[in-house]
């Protein structure tokens, strides 16, 4: 008998390595990505009975081939696991290398559509802020930069998203054009692959009553409408395609 449980156990071990472990592989394009440029990850995972995928962003997929992208720039370790019939388990990991956003902001004294265009203000303060309350509030600043002499400041590694530009000089602001309309001061989504500029206007108070000591800020601005026709947010924006990684 005992001659018979070791046969059976020889044969079970025999059965096992039969079936092959599983083997998990990838392929990654583009790698390095912008933010928000879809990436394609395809599995060629063998001996696979399914697969996961682990971003390290947050998000997880359990289909062989994904579109994704990341939302901040920075580097991330991308998982894939290969699950096999026998319960083996296999797992890849893809650095990802993530590239922000560039945005330049060109500070203009307010003009009329068909009027010559403002003058550029220098030494102007630029802040950018993920939401309108923050906006409103002066909470969780993501950058802040001054003009240089012809009136722009260029930020970079900014994620993909929406910002909410506030600026400010001593006799200089954008507070009156925000409570008018939202689109003067908001900014499209800021997709890697481009190099953005956003022209801020700003309105010229000759007694300097919006100096830092009095400064209005206006809230509750996402109700806000001009007369006429409502602007477009992003509309003073414009984009040029990056050269290359």
């Amino acid at each position: 008998m005992k001659q018979f449980i070791i046969i059976l156990s020889v044969l079970s071990l025999v059965a096992m390595g039969c079936k092959r472990q599983p083997f998990a592989e990838a392929e990654v394009t583009p790698n390095p990505a912008y933010v928000g440029e879809y990436v394609s990850f395809k599995s060629y995972s063998t001996n696979t009975d399914y697969v996961e995928w682990d971003m390290d962003d947050g998000f997880t997929y359990d289909e062989p081939v994904v579109d994704h992208y990341f939302v901040d720039p920075g580097f991330y370790d991308v998982r894939l696991r290969a699950f096999g019939t026998n319960g083996g388990v296999d797992v890849a990991t893809i650095p990802m290398e993530v590239i922000g956003s560039e945005l330049t902001v060109v500070v203009r004294r307010y003009y009329e559509l068909n009027d010559p265009p403002g003058y550029l203000l220098p030494n102007a303060r630029v802040r950018l802020y993920p939401t309108v309350t923050d906006w409103e509030q002066e909470t969780n600043l993501v950058a802040e930069g001054y003009t240089n002499s012809i009136g722009e400041v260029t930020f970079d590694n900014l994620s993909y998203q929406r910002y909410y530009i506030d600026v400010w000089e001593a006799f200089h602001d954008n507070y009156t054009l925000a409570s008018e309309d939202i689109g003067w001061i908001e900014t499209e989504m800021l997709e890697g692959i481009y190099l953005w500029t956003f022209e801020a206007l700003v309105d010229y108070y000759p007694d300097g009553k919006k100096s830092a000591a009095k400064r209005l800020r206006p809230s509750g601005i996402e109700e806000a409408s001009p007369s006429g026709d409502q602007r477009e947010a992003g509309e003073q924006m414009s984009k040029n395609k990056r050269a290359g990684k």
